[in-house]
């Protein structure tokens, strides 16, 4: 069983904000792969269980709103006694431009509250993988504030065609591990 974890924030205003591309990722996820979600309130997400290739997966967006989404992946993972080997986190990424995104493995924060917030459950344990989405370059702003501004229409076009690479990525990943997923997509 793996779990798969879009960041995001889950109000209507805040559906097509840089700060959601990866519950953006898992939407385009569920249009492919043709599956739903449904709220359940012990975990505070929007969560499928799925089978693919044989292979159960949770698809889980953590509406805790950012900074504490760790709080919805640890409870998913306690439940079903998920190892942290066992997850991918998908989310976005300031300092990639629009278009781009980088498998890692483990890492620090980078500034990131969602990402800080997982290492926290996790007692200080940063090695997840991950699915880091480009959102920059970021303007003259406050990161704070830009990460919450919509995409422009310009970047949306880029974003379309990095969610059918993050379907292909993800997909890879599943299929061959987090070396080959690098290695064909970073």
């Amino acid at each position: 069983m793996k779990l798969i974890a879009g960041l995001g924030n889950p109000d209507d205003k805040y559906k097509f904000t840089r700060h959601n591309a990866g519950f953006m990722v898992l939407d385009y996820l569920k249009y492919r792969w043709d599956f739903d979600y449904k709220f359940e309130s012990k975990f505070n997400a929007e969560m499928s269980k799925i089978n693919r290739n044989g292979e159960t997966l949770i698809m889980l967006k953590p509406f805790t709103y950012m900074n504490l989404s760790g709080q919805s992946i640890i409870a998913v993972m306690n439940f079903y006694k998920i190892p942290k080997e066992d997850i991918l986190i998908i989310y976005d990424d300031i300092t990639m431009p629009v278009g781009k995104m980088r498998f890692r493995a483990k890492g620090s924060d980078g500034g990131h509250n969602g990402i800080k917030s997982i290492i926290k459950v996790l007692g200080g344990d940063n090695n997840f993988d991950r699915l880091k989405i480009g959102i920059g370059p970021q303007l003259n702003l406050p990161s704070e504030v830009y990460v919450l501004q919509n995409f422009t229409q310009e970047q949306l076009e880029d974003l379309k065609e990095v969610l059918k690479t993050a379907q292909s990525a993800v997909e890879t990943y599943l299929e061959q591990g987090l070396q080959s997923a690098q290695t064909r997509f970073n």
